[in-house]
């Protein structure tokens, strides 16, 4: 089997396992809103996106109708994923000649954050073999879980499934956490953020908003504050590093 696809394949297996019990609190989420194993499974086997996942399961156990709810789905997704847009626009610097239109189509599906860090951390330009590598195990790891934890789902009792639900939260706090102690912009934009989240949840009127567009909100008016009280200087064109 080829080199950098075996090398690809080995940086990709961490992953692979971390993704691997992530997925499974969702696919526990996924049966005990009401969905099968089968359409849990679909969702992660057409989707690489642990919030868009989350935040898409809520919008479709929400009931909504059909023309709004999938609006509201589309302005989610697009919100929430807009980052990766920023991460592939990154890793075009990398990408080797072999890299031709359909084969980045392909790896843009799996460009995550962590497989966007393992690539663009790599030395030398990107060949499509390695990158096929390093997007198996991801992908197996997460269709893997979510299968399993849908499975569990259906057998577990509901104060079980309940418990395991709350891991995928935790890990988004686990990702917040270490950052917002080193920088005050991060702490402040994800209390906004917070803020903005209880007050739909507990202002009458407010909390009849669903929420989809209330992740919406949150996202759209953090960041721009955030954006306004932290600006980041222009690097100068010698490029001496900016005291903040």
């Amino acid at each position: 089997m080829n080199k950098l696809f075996m090398k690809g394949l080995k940086h990709g297996l961490p992953i692979g396992l971390g993704y691997l019990s992530v997925s499974f609190a969702f696919g526990t989420q996924c049966t005990d809103s009401g969905l099968t194993i089968l359409q849990a499974l679909l969702i992660s086997m057409t989707n690489l996106t642990s919030a868009g996942q989350l935040a898409g399961l809520q919008v479709m156990v929400s009931q909504a109708a059909l023309a709004s709810g999938l609006i509201e789905m589309a302005l989610t997704q697009f919100i929430i994923n807009l980052r990766y847009a920023l991460m592939g626009l990154s890793l075009t610097q990398k990408l080797g000649p072999t890299m031709n239109t359909p084969r980045r189509m392909l790896f843009s599906f799996a460009n995550t954050d962590e497989i966007f860090a393992v690539a663009a951390s790599q030395p030398e330009k990107l060949h499509h073999h390695y990158l096929y590598g390093l997007m198996v195990m991801p992908y197996i790891g997460w269709s893997l879980g979510t299968l399993l934890g849908a499975a569990a789902g259906a057998i577990l009792p509901a104060f079980i499934t309940g418990a395991l639900g709350i891991a995928i939260y935790g890990m988004f706090i686990a990702i917040v956490i270490p950052p917002a102690r080193k920088e005050k912009a991060i702490a402040i934009v994800a209390l906004i953020a917070i803020a903005i989240s209880v007050a739909f949840r507990y202002i009458p009127g407010l909390n009849a908003v669903s929420g989809g567009f209330v992740v919406i909100i949150c996202a759209v008016v953090a960041a721009t504050v955030g954006a306004l009280l932290f600006p980041m200087k222009d690097a100068p064109a010698d490029g001496t590093e900016v005291a903040a």
